[in-house]
């Protein structure tokens, strides 16, 4: 099959499953695995060229709602005739979900239910692990900082957050996404800072950006508990999340200083 992804949670999909051979082509904010380097490019997720993807000629396009505006492409592969599945994952059960059923649209199932056993396992080993812990640290997410936008209830990072024996000081909102502001941040009084800023690689992203916020000196949180973590690890509805979720065991339980980055 000739195969095309236009979303980088896509692309890794399709890693976990082995079948990366089928990918012809991919959009440009794909970065993984390495072996999609040399593929030919398609635009960004929340606008594909199309042109180029009816020259591919592919058997199926993996297409997305993962992020706002995605479906604009859906609407345009609908209008050409490309057949095409549609993923929307907002939970680890839904990535499991997704597993198997792009494996079933790819015509070997058994790959599918095979990765999602994995999955699963890998998943229910760090929850073991966690389960009895009673103090569970409080953890902000940022996902952006002006304005801020953190993940709320209905969404993967407060899976990922309790599953690593914390807590997501915004589960109590029941949004996927949640437009708020420093202030509201500072009232609840997180034990840890998770930057994970979308879309900017984590080089770019400094403590700073933190420490000089206001009131930030009345917190009450030492800059080491100010993660810097990989946009890729947590923002992306993949299969990667779980080794996110490991790293951030690891961090706030077994204190490893190579885990956390220095500004």
């Amino acid at each position: 099959m000739r195969v095309i992804s236009i979303c980088p949670s896509n692309t890794e999909i399709v890693e976990f499953l082995g079948l990366t051979h089928l990918l012809v082509g991919v959009d440009d904010h794909s970065d993984w695995p390495e072996s999609i380097v040399n593929l030919p490019r398609l635009g960004p997720d929340l606008a594909i060229n199309m042109e180029l993807v009816e020259k591919l000629q592919p058997d199926l396009v993996l297409a997305s709602l993962s992020v706002p505006g995605m479906d604009r492409n859906v609407a345009e592969l609908e209008k050409r005739g490309i057949p095409h599945i549609v993923l929307n994952p907002q939970s680890l059960a839904d990535i499991e979900r997704d597993l198997i059923a792009t494996a079933t649209a790819l015509g070997v199932p058994e790959q599918g239910q095979a990765s999602a056993l994995q999955f699963q396992n890998r998943l229910e080993a760090i929850r073991k692990q966690t389960a009895n812990i009673e103090n569970r640290p409080r953890l902000y997410w940022e996902w952006w900082p002006k304005p801020v936008f953190t993940p709320g209830k209905t969404n993967w990072l407060t899976e990922i957050s309790h599953a690593a024996g914390a807590v997501n000081i915004f589960e109590d909102v029941e949004l996927a996404s949640v437009q708020t502001d420093w202030a509201d941040v500072a009232s609840r009084k997180p034990d840890y800072i998770c930057l994970a800023w979308v879309g900017v690689r984590k080089e770019k992203v400094q403590k700073s950006n933190v420490t000089k916020r206001t009131g930030f000196e009345n917190m009450n949180i030492s800059p080491e508990n100010i993660l810097i973590l990989e946009e890729e690890l947590f923002c992306r509805p993949s299969p990667r999340l779980l080794e996110g979720l490991e790293k951030l065991y690891s961090i706030i339980h077994e204190k490893r200083p190579s885990n956390t980055v220095t500004s």
